[in-house]
């Protein structure tokens, strides 16, 4: 096999060899050889015969091996000079190792395996053939004939061998090498055939020739690979536009749904409706809000991550559709957050007016009632015409009645004012039933006019028989006097022991409470009012009925009986204790409130500071070294999960705000934080560590992509750090330019310094921003170095497809690239229009020059 590699180059120089050992042994041929197979001249050979000349032609022979990295371990000249078969043959193995295989490589294999993996790929589609090693996976033959048929199918018929015919295999496949590649029978299919273990070496030799004789088809298959490279880069950039695109569809449609909801004021006319608006409003921002936060915070990390996979291929940045930018995503997002901002504070309020109007207009029906109990009858009574048939005494008597009657009627003036005062507050207060209340309230103004009118145009009547009123009771007129008053006064006192009442606070209860027992305090003094009021009327009758006087048993001058007294003071009397127990029962009900408060200060004023505590640990995490980036990653992954394990605390400060709502608390003073406070607090919370992540993730995708190393990584980000000194994480025009200056970047201060400043500043912050970010500062320090595809290449690549041409056809994409591969090019390729056309020729030129965004397709 040697002998037969060695003639294969020998006879380019026109020579041959019969015996490995005896030819080479004056090193004459050898160096001729080494000329032949390198390319290079050697040293000038010496021509004598002596041993001397011929060690010395040898010594040459190895120096020039040795030249080219080659280690010789125990190889001499004298041994090859000698005829040592076993060191002669290990020198040419060594030769054939650095000038036929070393070369060899595969997707940065060593030469053995790079050559096998080319075996391997070569030989992958055809049956019967399994190429794992360079001895026995060869003796059927089937791997030669195969490799042939691949690059060369006219030469052999595959579909004819059979594997149980290994000597027929291997003899056709060692003939049609011979006599159409060029390529020396190096091997006996006999000794292979007869072979447990073929010999490796000769087999890699012989298969080496194959490889070289193949090159031009290697070269267009690494031209093929990198074309696969760039446009599954590109397939997998798109996929990734797509994706971000319809997220953002999808969340703008959420907002846009949304917000009309939100804006809506349109109040409620009873209490429960109002309710179950703040529990739907509840439900929006604890289930179907926090999800679309997520979502939002993704959408960014999203395009961040997609505009930094576009600028380590080389690719244009890229621009999502009209009203899609993550500008537009804000945007919308702020007109969310407008729309909900001060939504949970109008309900509230709406609750509040609500609970108001009910309290006023049960007030309302209570006192107009009981004034239009009182006024029933009076019309009539005042209409009566009993004067003008009245004797002297009786007329005195209609006369002090009547002032009687208009002391009653000066006493319920004020109750005729509260309800006009409350029918006017529930009017302001646009109370839903409103024009019933009017209309009722009218009612009652109207008759009280018309009372006034009656009982003025009454006493004018009376005045005008003022002579017949000589004589008058008067113990019946003082106990009028004074009965009507305090008559008024338990129907004031009933009234308002009976009245509803409505508190926020425990102080608001107990000042209720105090007023209650200021009024119990002044009930002996009434008692005693009343006994003087009942021993007036018992003084009259004993007088009536010591003297006889014909009374008829009535006192003329009002209609208040004792019995009437009597009984609406027991009624008080039990309405005290019904008005001490609704008093307790409110006081316990705010002191519960107030426990309610407490509860939620207590939670609020924990989890508040813990919130801003984790923030400003992630701003100093951010910024500070501690080991590598995946050190950091998972630093940072580990502490978002201790994060989101905080979250049942915040569900459970959910819950205890949702019952301070139900129990329609609405200030607390031990506290400084709402629940807006912490929701709001939490969203920025989760948002910035996810953000934080992915900003580690770029890194880490930036430095892999661009090759930098931990170390450098590490000074980079040392000397951000350094003069980031406000660690705000983006450096200014000045200390970016220092940053530059510190990492040995000559940026000199004259006009030329500053312009190639500015050039630096436009790639660094291409949106005038003023900062520069530290994943834009890596960027640039790795971006003009990297090795990244380049359009150029691509196209070289596609002019190796096409044979030199200036385009492509539909069989050359099929033939050499992978089926979804090639029909994506197939699909934008636009046709090729220069002078050399032909049909279906496709422009690979303009093509390449769009993946990179420097035309379009």
């Amino acid at each position: 096999t040697f002998t037969a590699w060695c003639n294969s180059h020998l006879r380019k120089a026109g020579t041959q060899i019969e015996n490995i050992e005896e030819d080479f042994r004056d090193g004459l041929k050898l160096m001729l050889l080494l000329e032949v197979i390198s390319g290079e001249r050697l040293a000038k050979p010496e021509r004598g015969k002596m041993r001397v000349h011929k060690i010395s032609n040898v010594n040459k022979a190895l120096d020039f091996i040795a030249s080219k990295g080659v280690k010789l371990v125990s190889i001499g000249a004298e041994e090859i000079v000698d005829g040592n078969v076993k060191m002669t043959l290990g020198m040419i193995w060594t030769i054939i190792l650095r000038f036929a295989i070393q070369d060899i490589s595969v997707e940065e294999t060593s030469a053995k395996e790079g050559l096998l993996l080319w075996c391997q790929r070569k030989t992958a589609p055809y049956k019967n053939v399994n190429i794992q090693n360079f001895h026995i996976s060869w003796k059927d033959g089937l791997g030669f004939c195969a490799l042939i048929h691949r690059h060369r199918p006219e030469l052999i018929d595959y579909g004819k061998l059979r594997k149980d015919d290994p000597l027929t295999n291997l003899n056709t496949a060692f003939d049609v090498a011979e006599k159409y590649l060029d390529i020396p029978k190096m091997l006996d299919a006999e000794d292979i055939v007869g072979t447990a273990r073929p010999d490796e070496k000769a087999i890699m030799t012989y298969v080496s020739s194959f490889y070289h004789a193949f090159s031009g088809a290697q070269k267009a298959e690494t031209a093929a690979n990198r074309i696969c490279k760039v446009l599954a880069v590109n397939q997998e950039n798109e996929q990734l536009m797509e994706d971000y695109e319809k997220l953002a569809s999808d969340l703008l449609e959420w907002i846009r749904r949304t917000i009309p909801w939100l804006e809506n004021r349109a109040p409620e006319n009873t209490m429960q409706a109002m309710q179950q608006k703040l529990e739907d409003f509840r439900d929006y921002r604890r289930l179907h809000k926090p999800p679309k936060v997520q979502e939002k915070c993704q959408l960014e990390i999203n395009f961040n991550t997609l505009q930094t996979k576009l600028r380590l291929s080389n690719r244009p940045a890229f621009m999502p559709s009209e009203g899609k930018m993550v500008s537009d995503i804000n945007n919308a997002w702020g007109g969310l957050e407008q729309a909900e901002k001060g939504y949970e504070e109008w309900l509230l309020n709406e609750i509040r007016r609500l609970e108001r109007l009910d309290h006023l207009a049960e007030k309302f029906r209570q006192k107009a009632s009981i004034h239009e109990s009182w006024t029933d009858g009076k019309e009539a009574m005042l209409q009566q015409k009993d004067y003008e048939t009245a004797t002297l005494s009786e007329i005195k008597a209609l006369l002090k009645k009547h002032e009687a009657f208009e002391s009653d009627l000066a006493a319920h003036q004020d109750r005729v004012e509260q309800i006009a005062a409350i029918a006017q507050e529930l009017n302001e207060l646009d109370y839903y039933d409103s024009p019933s209340v009017n209309a009722r309230c009218q009612k009652i103004c109207d008759q009280w006019d018309n009372l006034g009118a009656l009982t003025q145009k009454r006493r004018e009547a009376l005045e005008r028989t003022e002579k017949l009123l000589e004589t008058i009771d008067q113990l019946y007129l003082e106990y009028a006097k004074r009965a009507a008053p305090f008559n008024n006064w338990m129907e004031g006192a009933m009234e308002d022991l009976q009245d509803t009442f409505i508190v926020h606070t425990i102080e608001e209860i107990q000042g209720l409470t105090t007023a209650h027992e200021q009024f119990k305090a002044t009930l002996p003094d009434a008692d005693k009012e009343r006994q003087a009021i009942l021993g007036i009327h018992n003084e009259v009758t004993k007088i009536v009925q010591t003297y006889h006087v014909n009374m008829a048993g009535t006192n003329p001058y009002t209609t208040i009986t004792p019995h009437e007294i009597n009984g609406k003071w027991e009624h008080v009397r039990q309405l005290v204790p019904r008005r001490d127990q609704a008093l307790m029962e409110e006081h316990a009900r705010q002191q519960q409130n107030e426990r309610l408060r407490k509860q939620f200060g207590a939670q609020a004023n924990v989890i508040g500071p813990w919130i801003q505590t984790k923030m400003e640990e992630i701003g100093r995490i951010s910024i500070e070294m501690h080991g590598t980036l995946e050190d950091q990653l998972n630093h940072l992954r580990q502490y978002e999960k201790s994060i989101v394990n905080y979250k049942p605390k915040i569900d459970q400060l959910e819950g205890d705000h949702q019952q301070i709502q139900e129990a329609l608390i609405f200030d607390n003073k031990h506290t400084n934080y709402t629940m807006e406070h912490i929701r709001v607090g939490w969203e920025q919370l989760l948002t910035t560590i996810a953000r934080t992540i992915n900003e580690v993730e770029n890194q880490i995708l930036t430095r892999d992509a661009k090759g930098i190393s931990q170390e450098q990584m590490n000074e980079f980000r040392a000397s951000f750090n350094h003069f980031d000194r406000d660690h705000s994480g983006t450096l200014g025009p000045e200390e970016f330019k220092a940053c530059l200056i510190s990492l040995g970047y000559d940026i000199g201060n004259d006009a030329q310094g500053e312009a190639e400043f500015a050039r630096i500043m436009s790639i660094v912050d291409p949106n005038r921003l003023g900062v520069v970010t530290f994943q834009a500062f890596i960027d640039f320090m790795s971006r003009e170095t990297a090795d990244t595809d380049t359009a150029d290449q691509v196209m070289a690549s596609f002019k190796i497809l096409a044979g030199d041409k200036n385009y492509i056809t539909v069989d050359e994409l099929r033939r050499e690239l992978p089926p979804d591969q090639a029909e994506y090019c197939i699909a934008r390729m636009a046709p090729y229009t220069g002078r050399d056309a032909v049909p279906g020729a496709l422009d690979y030129m303009s093509f390449s020059t769009a993946l990179y965004g420097e035309s379009d397709l």
